[in-house]
C-alpha cells in the first residue's frame, strides 16, 4: 500500500524527499552567495567612502597650508617662532628680528608711562623721569640708532647684553627697556643717580680727604675687577660715568662703547674708544689687540685726578696728548721700541727727543702709598698695570688711613658735570656782562662751544655735532661700517668719524 501510496504521490507531480532537500540546499548556497556579495559591496562602498574622506582631509589640509602660508596683510614683518612671541609680547619687529637675543625673556614698558622731568646729562640723551606706574624717579637713557639698518641696532643690542651680563653693586644695574609707539626709540631705564665724580670733584664746596678718595677708588676697582672677570672692557671710564647715588655708591655707568673680550684669544678691536683725557698711549698709537690695561690706564688718570684736584693730562688733540701729556709725564719708549712697532701711528708720533718718566717727581706731594700705584696703572706697557685685584691688594689700600664705609661720606647737593657747565657758563656771562659797556650779557655761540671748563672738554662730541658728522659720514660711506660707528670719544680728535668701529 506504501507502493501504491507511493506512485501515486509521484504521479500527482509532487515533488520527492530527494528533490525537496537538492533545492533547500542550492537555495541556501544562493543566499550564501547573496549574503557573501551583499558583504563585500557593503566594504567596498564603506572602502569607498574611506578613500573619499581621505581625500576630503588631504585637500582640507592642503588649502589650510595654502591659507596659512598667505602672508597676513596687517603684519609687514610676519613673526616667526620665538620672534613671534617678543613681537606679541610688545617688543617692535625690527628689534626682534636683528636683537632677540638682548630682549629675550623681558616685556616692554611704553615710554609715555614715564615723564621726564629735565635732562641728566650734557652729551648724551639721558633725561630724569617719574615712573608713572610707581611714583619713583628714574634715568631714561635714549639710544640713538637706525632702525633701517641692522648694524645699528646690533650696536644697540650690545650695550644691553652686556648690561644684562653684569651684576654688580659697583655697577650701574639696567631696570628694563621702554619703546615708543610714535617713533622708533628706544629707553634704557636706569635707577637715578644724584651725583658724579666729575661733578663732585669740580664742585667749590668739595675737598676730598685720602680716606674719602680711598673710598671712591675701592668702589671704582671693585667695579672694574668685576667687568673684567665677566669678559667685559668699559673703554670710557672718566669721571662723568662714575654715578655716585646719596648712600656715596659709586656705580660705572655708559657702557656704550663696552665690549665682550676674550683674553686668552684676542679679537681686533678699534682704537677710537676711551675719551682722549684718559685714553692709554696704546690706543693713540692705533693698537687693535688690547686687553683689562686700557681700563687700569684710565683708573689710574682717575685716581691722580683726585689727588691733584685737577686732570692731570688734559690735552687738546692726539698729538699733544702723546707727545706732549703723556711723554713728558710718563716717559717715551725706547729706540728699539720704534724700530720694532707694528703699531699704525707708530711713526706719526715718535718723538723727536726722548723723555725721562718723572711720575714720582711731579706728583712729589701726593701720600707715599699712592705712588706706587700710580707707577703700576700709568704704566706704558699695558702688561705692567696687571690686573683692578692687583690693584685693591696695593699698599694704598692696606695702610692708614682706610678708606671710609661711602654710607659715612658727605651729603652732597646734586653735583653733576653738566651742573658744572652751567656754573661756568653764568660765571662766563657775568665776565662778558661787566665788560660789556651798556652791560648787556651776550656771548657768541661759537664762543660758547669752544670754552668750556677742563673737565668737559674731553667728553664725548656734543649730540648735535655727532648727528651731523654721522649724516655726513652716512652720505659718503662706502661699508656699514663707516656708517654705524662709536660715537666719537673725544671732541678734539683729528680722524673723522668713519674712522669708528663697532667692535
Amino acid at each position: 500500500m506504501g507502493c501504491v501510496f507511493g506512485r501515486e504521490v509521484s504521479s500527482s507531480g509532487s515533488p520527492s524527499s530527494e528533490v525537496v532537500m537538492r533545492e533547500e540546499r542550492e537555495k541556501e548556497r544562493q543566499r550564501d552567495l547573496a549574503v557573501q556579495s551583499g558583504r563585500r559591496e557593503k566594504v567596498s562602498a564603506q572602502n569607498g567612502g574611506d578613500e573619499r574622506e581621505e581625500k576630503k582631509d588631504v585637500s582640507a589640509k592642503q588649502r589650510g597650508e595654502r591659507r596659512r602660508s598667505r602672508p597676513n596683510p596687517r603684519l609687514s614683518n610676519p613673526p616667526k617662532c620665538a620672534n613671534g612671541e617678543q613681537v606679541a609680547a610688545g617688543w617692535p619687529a625690527w628689534l626682534s628680528d636683528v636683537a632677540g637675543e638682548a630682549i629675550n625673556g623681558w616685556t616692554p614698558r611704553r615710554v609715555d608711562t614715564f615723564e621726564k622731568l629735565d635732562k641728566a646729562s650734557t652729551y648724551s640723551n639721558v633725561y630724569k623721569a617719574k615712573d608713572l606706574i610707581t611714583g619713583k624717579i628714574v634715568a631714561l637713557k635714549k639710544v640713538r640708532l637706525d632702525i633701517l639698518e641692522p648694524e645699528s641696532v646690533k650696536f644697540m643690542a650690545r650695550e644691553i647684553l652686556i648690561l644684562r651680563h653684569l651684576d654688580h653693586p659697583n655697577v650701574v644695574k639696567l631696570q628694563g627697556l621702554a619703546t615708543s609707539r610714535m617713533s622708533c626709540s628706544l629707553y634704557l631705564v636706569f635707577d637715578y643717580m644724584e651725583h658724579d665724580l666729575a661733578g663732585l670733584a669740580v664742585s667749590p664746596a668739595t675737598k676730598f680727604t685720602l680716606s674719602q678718595v680711598k673710598c671712591y677708588m675701592h668702589q671704582l676697582l671693585s667695579g672694574l675687577e668685576h667687568c673684567h672677570n665677566r669678559h667685559v672692557l668699559h673703554r670710557d671710564i672718566k669721571g662723568s660715568n662714575l654715578l655716585i647715588d646719596d648712600g656715596g655708591v659709586l656705580k660705572i655707568a655708559d657702557f656704550g662703547l663696552a665690549s665682550f673680550f676674550e683674553p686668552n684669544h684676542k679679537q681686533p678691536m678699534t682704537s677710537r674708544v676711551v675719551t682722549l683725557w684718559y685714553r692709554p698711549p696704546e690706543l693713540l698709537l692705533g693698537a687693535t689687540h688690547y686687553g683689562v690695561g686700557v681700563d687700569l690706564w684710565s683708573a689710574g688718570c682717575i685716581l691722580a685726578e683726585l689727588l691733584a684736584g685737577k686732570p692731570i693730562m688734559p690735552g687738546r688733540t692726539e698729538v699733544e696728548q702723546l707727545l706732549h701729556k703723556i711723554f713728558k709725564l710718563c716717559g717715551s719708549p725706547p729706540e728699539e721700541y720704534w724700530k720694532k712697532s707694528k703699531m699704525p701711528h707708530a711713526a706719526m708720533f715718535k718723538p723727536k727727543q726722548s723723555y725721562k718718566r718723572c711720575i714720582s717727581e711731579t706728583f712729589k706731594d701726593f701720600p707715599p702709598s699712592s705712588l706706587p700705584l700710580i707707577e703700576t696703572l700709568l704704566d706704558m706697557n699695558p702688561a705692567e698695570r696687571q690686573t683692578a685685584t692687583a690693584a685693591l691688594k696695593s699698599e694704598f689700600f692696606t695702610t692708614k688711613p682706610y678708606a671710609c664705609d661711602p654710607s659715612s661720606l658727605p651729603k652732597y647737593p646734586p653735583s653733576k658735570e653738566m651742573d658744572a657747565k652751567l656754573r661756568d657758563e653764568a660765571r662766563r656771562l657775568r665776565a662778558s656782562g661787566k665788560a660789556r659797556p651798556d652791560g648787556m650779557k651776550k656771548t657768541r655761540r661759537r664762543d660758547q662751544a669752544v670754552r668750556a671748563i677742563p673737565a668737559l672738554e674731553a667728553n664725548a662730541e656734543m649730540q648735535s655735532s655727532f648727528d651731523r658728522r654721522r649724516l655726513i659720514s652716512h652720505a659718503n660711506a662706502k661699508c656699514k661700517s663707516e656708517k654705524f660707528s662709536a660715537p666719537s670719544p673725544g671732541r678734539n680728535t683729528r680722524l673723522p668719524s668713519r674712522f669708528f668701529t663697532s667692535h
